[in-house]
């Protein structure tokens, strides 16, 4: 049997025995998911790191230390926003309205899992779908298959051991193009929650099922001249952000625009936290490695160290280089550094003005970035609230953009999967939740007599 048709039967089976399991999970107290919950999030704290060596060995992308802080993130900070949450059962009532709301699960889940995150969104997602009551199946990428296999393992066994059905948890040991279609398509599927590229999400949104999917992050960061005095702490954010986990998050900064008043300063920081500014010659050749045509990204480039990107773009840099700056005046395929990249590489563009780089931060959004997030440093409320006109679901405002937007730094729900709303083709700007997860049944009685409708709208 060649690969795609195994991958179909293993979709089938897996979609099958799903179901079955999340039958016999209907009706289980509230309390004791929550019990399975954190029991399963206890269970990868000791794991973490080693999970994370996993990821990186298998996809060649990110790094140990920054991969074991994002499993840590899904299984402490997820884990403990769920755990105040409400999803089954009675969600609220109102007496004056007649009106109670009741969660109840949506049933078989189709996770697919992004080759960037291949561990830490499994921990959120299986986390989020047996809160909500719902069986899981996780569709791994291709080259993140056997660290997916194990952190769902680790899960699943725990959520075993605390009464949950075997096949609740599950995860694609046999992963085609064709079968992660199937698994979606199919007819025990009752929602699919999609996070990878453009490609996958438009596969998941064609496969007739409900579908919770995010687009690409062409994140700008505005550095307003408001922040002056405050460079440093500005330039270290961005940096760190940027590099986490050799800048494989979708949420992190993609472009830096500066004021003219601290565009100078605020390079010379950067350079002191790590940043190194390519000369022309040398951004056009880490362009030309990074990316193979017009949207099109080289996948050997993705999560890739700055000393890695800049031997294969063929160009020195000093020791302990954390991030590669391109300086920039055009956005366009013209100059594709100016499009999102999931490595540590940053666009740089120093405004004419506040009103220009206000203008620049809005092209650079609308450019490969619709709905995604944008970062504004400023204590200018009046500039905060010109920015925040921009078309993205997130608008974090003197916090690094990956730690505000997934929910750390920011009250923000705490999330791997950050809505981009309808302006990227998305149904929703949210982070997603376990909220998203579940069915709201109204019971609602009577609150009129119903034959008053004749009086008021005539016979």
């Amino acid at each position: 049997m060649d690969a795609d048709l195994q991958s179909i039967a293993a979709a089938r089976r897996m979609a099958e025995r799903a179901f079955e399991a999340y039958k016999a999970f209907l009706g289980t107290d509230p309390a004791h998911v929550d019990a399975i919950v954190d029991a399963m999030a206890r269970a990868i704290e000791p794991e973490a790191e080693r999970l994370g060596q996993l990821a990186v060995d298998e996809t060649g992308y990110g790094n140990v230390p920054d991969k074991r802080v994002k499993n840590l993130f899904n299984a402490l900070s997820v884990a403990d926003y769920l755990r105040d949450v409400t999803t089954l059962g009675m969600l609220w009532r109102d007496d004056a309205t007649k009106i109670a709301a009741f969660g109840e699960p949506m049933g078989v889940v189709a996770a697919l899992i992004p080759v960037t995150n291949p561990t830490s969104t499994i921990i959120y997602k299986v986390l989020s779908a047996v809160k909500a009551g719902n069986a899981i199946v996780c569709a791994p990428h291709p080259r993140g298959v056997k660290c997916g296999m194990e952190t769902v393992a680790i899960m699943a066994r725990v959520a075993e051991q605390m009464g949950a059905p075997k096949g609740l948890i599950q995860c694609m040991d046999q992963v085609t193009i064709q079968g992660t279609a199937e698994l979606m398509r199919h007819r025990r599927t009752s929602v699919v929650m999609a996070t990878g590229g453009p490609a996958m999400v438009k596969a998941a949104y064609s496969s007739g099922k409900p579908t919770l999917a995010v687009g690409a992050g062409n994140v700008p960061c505005y550095v307003h001249k408001s922040k002056k005095h405050d460079l440093a702490e500005v330039a270290e954010m961005i940096v760190t952000s940027k590099c986490f986990d050799y800048g494989t998050a979708c949420v992190s900064e993609q472009a830096v625009i500066a004021d003219p008043e601290v565009a100078r300063d605020l390079r010379h920081e950067m350079k002191l936290k790590g940043a190194y500014f390519c000369t022309p010659a040398e951004a056009d050749r880490l362009g030309s490695v990074i990316f193979t045509g017009k949207q099109a990204m080289n996948a050997e480039r993705v999560g890739q160290s700055p000393q890695a990107l800049a031997d294969a773009a063929q160009f020195s840099i000093p020791p302990r280089t954390r991030c590669l700056v391109s300086e920039e005046t055009e956005i366009g395929w013209q100059r594709p550094l100016s499009a999102e990249k999931l490595n540590p590489v940053l666009a740089f563009y120093a405004a004419k003005s506040s009103e220009h780089g206000l203008e620049l931060s809005q092209q650079i959004a609308r450019f490969e970035g619709w709905g995604h997030s944008s970062v504004l440093h400023c204590d200018d409320p009046e500039i905060v609230a010109k920015f925040a006109t921009i078309p993205t679901g997130r608008v974090l405002v003197n916090t690094p953009a990956i730690m505000g937007g997934m929910g750390y730094s920011t009250d923000l729900e705490p999330s791997f999967m950050l809505g981009t709303g309808t302006w990227s083709g998305s149904i929703t700007s949210d982070n997603v939740t376990a909220l998203h997860l579940i069915n709201i049944k109204r019971v609602a009685y009577e609150s009129r007599p119903w034959r008053d409708i004749y009086k008021e709208y005539g016979a």
